[in-house]
């Protein structure tokens, strides 16, 4: 099918647009912009600088994309935002490009939902099968790693990691990394037990489960360090796959600043 651009959009000469592509009313798509076919842009959407959006991504009203990082020490580098596939981005969400304190791109993978009102700042990289609720923000440099999930108005620190298949409660403030399976919350957001809904619901077996139980136990409430938990439970024969993710995600975390494996990159910044 042939692009469909409605009248009263301002699409600039030298974005590239692919087959499929639906431009809709007010929407403006500045020079710098790619976007890949099936992507729809159903109104009032900004994307500027360096915005690069892939397949059959669907964005709603008010969206901004690429706009300068609100950062005081950025002085107009040539930076970028990609964005992949099968991406629902919701109304009045905004994603800044990145900065040249790390790849100069922030990213956001494939099959990711980002709802109303959520902010993900500069040099953000995101996986893919995300899902963050309304209002949440995320502060630069922050990772997100695949089938993550954040609930409504979650405030992420700067340089802070969210695992795999972790889940972040509503209304909590993240100030250290969370680790993959587990589920956490709270104002400073700690971890109370391993995500076993997610876990379940994407097929992970009751002997994985319950090695991430013990793994959670082991370190979370009995106080145990990474290191020696997973010498009992390798001793035990309870040692998961899983379990040495966990496990690993900690030593990392433990060897940054402030319980944030990435700090060094701001203190660097």
């Amino acid at each position: 099918m042939p692009t469909k651009i409605a009248s009263n959009a301002w699409i600039d000469p030298r974005a590239e647009l692919d087959e499929d592509v639906e431009i809709g009313p007010l929407c403006v798509v500045g020079a710098g912009a790619k976007i890949g076919a099936g992507t729809r842009l159903i109104s009032s959407v900004t994307l500027m600088g360096r915005a690069t959006l892939g397949r059959d991504n669907v964005i709603f009203p008010h969206a901004v994309i690429g706009g300068e990082p609100q950062d005081i020490s950025y002085t107009g580098g040539e930076t970028a935002v990609e964005i992949g596939d099968g991406n629902v981005i919701r109304e009045g969400v905004t994603i800044n490009r990145g900065t040249d304190k790390e790849e100069g791109v922030t990213r956001i993978g494939s099959n990711n939902t980002l709802m109303a009102g959520v902010h993900v700042a500069h040099d953000c990289l995101l996986g893919d099968h995300i899902v963050i609720a309304n209002s949440t923000l995320l502060g630069g440099h922050v990772h997100v790693e695949d089938r993550a999930s954040l609930s409504g108005g979650v405030a992420v620190h700067h340089c802070t990691t969210i695992g795999r298949y972790a889940f972040v409660g509503g209304l909590s403030r993240v100030l250290h990394d969370v680790a993959p399976y587990l589920l956490c919350e709270g104002s400073p957001a700690k971890p109370r037990c391993i995500n076993i809904v997610a876990l379940r619901k994407n097929g992970f077996n009751e002997s994985e489960i319950d090695s991430l139980a013990e793994a959670h136990r082991l370190v979370f409430r009995n106080r145990a360090d990474a290191a020696s938990a997973r010498a009992q439970m390798q001793a035990a024969g309870q040692l998961s796959r899983s379990a040495c993710e966990l496990f690993d995600f900690l030593d990392r975390q433990s060897s940054g600043r402030h319980g944030r494996s990435r700090d060094a990159v701001r203190r660097a910044a």
